[in-house]
């Protein structure tokens, strides 16, 4: 865990310590009144681009597809980076837009002031790699924090926990891949710098999965092991000269936008992934999705196969709150 999380977490878990046992706690659990159900948390990294609309995508679904005897429960959301909380919030505040995005801890204490005290949080992270790692360390502290009020979190799972599920998204995609007539493909995830992270293993399962259902199908990462240099090598000795890109993240973002597909060059003379493959003599595409009458990069968060798996393992966690 890096230290400005761990130096972040201790801040922010001093602080509620300072608020949780400020009074008297037993006299403030016997006038409260609790709530019955249980809270639902979404945890996301979140984005300060247009590809927000992701979120209102999985949200919508959300509310739709739960059974029915839990759709009345109550729906928040929480931002795990801090950075992009701070450039997000500004911006709504300079538009005149009262929303505003909130950390874990800040949304988890809320809703332990409003009565809750059962909770689940699922985290929309797509590898169990350092930010889902931070979830369960913020979780696992605020349980802490809140322990004398009987607070209960249980949390949800990322999306390629089970090798079942990396099959099935790998099936999912198959609609959006050209044939090997066609071109090849190029999934382009985030991927992680360092080498102990555990999610490099799902990284290279997902790349040897991936290249026997699909074998004009290659996995690149902005960083780590299943790198650009090794995806793009493969993409160029393609006979059909096109290449589509298929963003494998949970939210087509500014890495889709300007990593991949950016049609100019960095200041450094470095090219985008889709600069690159046209230099090469390629045509360049990426998958698309319309929503609302608007054009967006379709990150995983858009397929409702993808989205029914995170909200399958929300209910999962619900029905244990019943016993």
């Amino acid at each position: 865990m890096s230290t400005r999380y761990t130096l972040f977490t201790v801040a922010s878990l001093t602080l509620f310590m300072l608020f949780a046992f400020t009074g008297n706690v037993f006299a403030m659990l016997k006038t409260m009144t609790l709530k019955k159900d249980p809270a639902i948390v979404i945890a996301a990294f979140g984005t300060t681009t247009r590809a927000q609309a992701t979120y209102d995508f999985f949200d919508e679904q959300l509310k739709k597809e739960l059974p029915a005897k839990y759709r009345n429960y109550e729906i928040r959301w929480a931002f795990t980076s801090e950075i992009v909380r701070e450039r997000a919030n500004k911006k709504f505040e300079k538009a005149g837009i009262k929303k505003r995005y909130r950390s874990l801890a800040q949304v988890v204490s809320d809703l332990e002031d409003e009565g809750y005290r059962k909770i689940v949080v699922q985290p929309l992270h797509i590898f169990p790699g350092i930010e889902y790692e931070s979830v369960l360390g913020m979780v696992e502290g605020l349980r802490e924090v809140f322990k004398d009020f009987n607070l209960r979190i249980k949390v949800g799972e990322p999306l390629l926990q089970y090798w079942w599920d990396l099959d099935e998204v790998a099936d999912v995609l198959k609609a959006d891949l050209l044939t090997p007539q066609e071109g090849c493909n190029v999934l382009a995830s985030h991927g992680t710098g360092e080498t102990a992270v555990g999610s490099n293993i799902t990284y290279l399962g997902l790349e040897r999965v991936m290249s026997l259902k699909y074998d004009n199908t290659f996995l690149g990462s902005v960083e780590g092991i299943t790198s650009r240099e090794s995806a793009l090598a493969k993409a160029k000795a393609c006979k059909a000269k096109k290449v589509k890109f298929i963003p494998f993240m949970y939210v087509a973002g500014d890495h889709i936008m300007n990593d991949i597909m950016g049609s100019e060059p960095e200041d450094d003379g470095e090219l985008s992934w889709s600069l690159e493959m046209q230099k090469a003599g390629f045509k360049t595409e990426a998958t698309t999705i319309v929503y609302k009458g608007k054009e967006y990069f379709k990150g995983l968060g858009f397929y409702p196969e993808v989205n029914r798996i995170y909200i399958k393992g929300i209910v999962r966690l619900l029905k244990k709150f019943e016993f």
